[in-house]
């Protein structure tokens, strides 16, 4: 019986080492091969970052030059992604090696040990590593088919001008630009700059959500050269429907953005920015009117949440979404970071900021705000603790919360208290609706800000409601958004 059970032990020791010797031998390879890999992604990724930038300071006016870099975007954003996804795993699978190692060398017996080799764990994580192996695989093809033709396509690029007034490189101040629509906003000046047939007036429609960025794509339009150059006038009608407006009516209730007084043409650009829902009858009157009186070659470009108005457009609209989950990472490790390449930051810290990017659901405030806490706390302990917080206001607001909620909605956030030290007294408080207020309100902004109650450095909570500015725009429209905010109770305990 002994021999029997000897025996037993014996091949099942002998299978586990030949497992073992298997699995490290495919490891091996796959890191060999994962290697190579991520050196020539990390290459084509530098080779086509140049041409974006590139692309994005000249006057793109081909539909089709506007699409292909668009496309360039997308597969860079995709690429840099997977790039430090691949990297934070590695360096997880290394420190789960270790544990492994030191696993091993304990005074478990083998058949034990062999239980563990054989764990779910570990074959779930290699089909996730040949998973993200495929895909590594994929964007390099997709980037070296771009590379491939980028000769052709530079020569076109370097045919378009470059713009009157460089922006903000996104690289080096990417809260001072506008982030993610640059290709978007070409499309809109190529309408703008075109010639309509005589008697036409041109509709430009631009919807998306609440918060998404609608406001800022407009004045970026705006402000360019080339179309403040080309119209003489552009205004702008900031109410919440059309109801009863007459076009006297309507003209009196405009802002004058821009008046161009050298202009020898008498075209107008009016930007309609509307909150609520439109009538079809209302748009259509307004329409009739303003055609009888505006000089040809005038233009309208209307805002709105509501689908409704891609009807009313003589050009396809422009649908601003939120941001990808590749490309609102970029955008966030650059403004916790300010770099784009993984080794000048850790990769725990890097995994753990990718977790909480997933967190914010493409909120633009969100990313400022939690950027702030970071860089002031740049440690794994302090995002630890954030991305509880972030995962305990989602699960709260789970009902009502969506990817950009309603202005009516309320919300709850927890405060995090500046002792890191184990369990603390948070305090939770509701924030009601948002409103946002241009640069000449500047003065009427409220003193404490969002990351004042989240980061705890408040000597004292202000009593009942109170408003609390979430944060201020550094590029036009320069708008600050606030909320009224309400503390509700105090807890001794970690989201």
């Amino acid at each position: 019986m002994e021999a029997l059970i000897s025996a037993v032990l014996g091949d099942l020791v002998s299978r586990a080492i030949s497992i073992m010797v298997e699995k490290r031998r495919e490891q091996t390879t796959m890191e060999t091969t994962a290697e190579q890999d991520l050196q020539r992604l990390h290459q084509l990724l530098l080779r086509i970052s140049a041409v974006v930038e590139e692309a994005e300071g000249r006057c793109v006016t081909n539909r089709g030059m506007i699409c292909q870099v668009s496309m360039m975007i997308k597969q860079m954003f995709r690429g840099y992604y997977l790039l430090d996804s691949f990297n934070c795993r590695k360096k997880k699978t290394d420190e789960e090696e270790v544990s492994h190692t030191s696993f091993s060398q304990s005074k478990f017996n083998p058949a034990k040990r062999f239980r563990r080799l054989s764990s779910n764990t570990q074959i779930e994580s290699m089909l996730i590593g040949r998973d993200i192996g495929k895909e590594l695989k994929q964007v390099i093809l997709v980037l070296e088919s771009m590379v491939a033709d980028m000769k052709e396509f530079a020569i076109f690029l370097m045919s378009y001008p470059r713009m009157y007034r460089q922006p903000y490189g996104s690289y080096l101040f990417i809260d001072k630009c506008m982030f993610g629509r640059q290709m978007e906003r070409e499309q809109a000046i190529s309408f703008l700059l075109q010639a309509e047939p005589k008697g036409n007036l041109g509709v430009l429609p631009i919807i998306g959500p609440g918060l998404i960025g609608k406001s800022t794509f407009v004045e970026h339009v705006c402000d360019d050269e080339r179309v403040r150059n080309y119209f003489s006038l552009i205004l702008f009608y900031r109410k919440n429907d059309l109801k009863e407006e007459s076009v006297t009516i309507f003209i009196d209730n405009c802002v004058i953005q821009h008046r161009n007084i050298a202009s020898d043409e008498e075209r107008s650009l009016v930007v309609i920015e509307l909150l609520g829902d439109v009538d079809e009858g209302e748009w259509k009157r307004l329409l009739h009117t303003s055609e009888r009186c505006m000089t040809h070659g005038s233009k309208i470009i209307i805002t709105c949440r509501s689908e409704k108005v891609i009807s009313f457009g003589t050009t396809k609209a422009i649908k601003l979404n939120c941001l990808s989950k590749e490309a609102y990472w970029y955008f966030f490790k650059m403004l916790v970071f300010g770099s784009t390449d993984p080794e000048d930051h850790p990769p725990k810290l890097t995994s753990l900021a990718m977790e909480l990017s997933l967190e914010m659901r493409g909120s633009f405030i969100f990313a400022h705000v939690f950027a702030a806490l970071l860089r002031a706390n740049l440690n794994d302990r302090f995002l630890c603790k954030l991305l509880g917080v972030a995962r305990a206001y989602a699960q709260k607001n789970s009902l009502v919360l969506d990817e950009y909620p309603k202005d009516d909605m309320s919300r709850y956030a927890w405060s995090i208290a500046d002792n890191l030290q184990g369990p603390e007294d948070r305090k939770l408080f509701r924030m009601h609706h948002s409103q946002q207020k241009g640069l000449a309100a500047h003065s009427e902004v409220p003193k404490i800000t969002l990351v004042d109650l989240l980061s705890g450095t408040l000597s004292a909570m202000p009593p009942g409601k109170f408003e609390v500015l979430s944060w201020s725009s550094l590029i036009p429209p320069y708008y600050s958004y606030i909320y009224a905010c309400e503390v509700l109770q105090h807890k001794n305990t970690t989201p």
